[in-house]
């Protein structure tokens, strides 16, 4: 005989365990966000001091414009070293929590299939066109979640791609403005 609270515990039990990963995932995220922002603060003020300590020391115009072009190029640099260093913190956790998602979903779609085939095996005589309606809709169901999971895929590799090269291009620009400033 089929017995569905057995099902449900394990359901549960699954839940649990993956609320626990990705609350451990959440903190740790949280922790590198907070390094990566301590350290862009320290940064910043590092670099704010050497430059109010060599603007203190110009003695002309031009060289308070080179000065100027210098520590330019280098705030935007920094920025793009961050922003970038920030993407990759996103993507990786993003990457982290889907495949939390594709397992809780393969997971949940086999012990639903597994239910199922146990409460058609002990279902009432007559009642095979209900199950087959409800095995059916859930395979549709499946499958159209597979094919929403693979565009989805495919959106996210296209707009990584995307994000990349154009932090490449900006830093290629940054870096040849600054050359031709100086």
């Amino acid at each position: 005989m089929y017995n569905a609270t057995e099902s449900f515990a394990e359901f549960n039990k699954v839940n649990v365990a993956n609320a626990t990963k990705i609350a451990a995932m959440s903190i740790e995220n949280a922790e590198k966000l907070f390094r990566l922002n301590l350290n862009a603060a320290k940064i910043a003020l590092a670099q704010g001091v050497e430059s109010a300590q060599a603007a203190a020391s110009v003695k002309d115009v031009q060289e308070l414009l080179a000065l100027r072009a210098k520590y330019t190029e280098s705030g935007v640099q920094t920025a793009l070293s961050y922003s970038r260093t920030l993407y990759d913190l996103t993507s990786e956790a993003q990457a982290e929590y889907s495949s939390i998602a594709e397992e809780a979903w393969a997971s949940y779609t086999k012990g639903v299939a597994a239910i199922v085939d146990k409460a058609s095996k002990s279902a009432p005589a007559g009642s095979d066109a209900a199950v087959n309606a409800f095995k059916s809709t859930f395979a549709a169901s499946t499958a159209a979640f597979d094919q929403f999971q693979k565009a989805s895929k495919q959106v996210i590799n296209l707009a990584d791609a995307s994000v990349r090269a154009a932090a490449a291009n900006a830093s290629t620009a940054t870096t040849k403005s600054g050359r031709k400033s100086a």
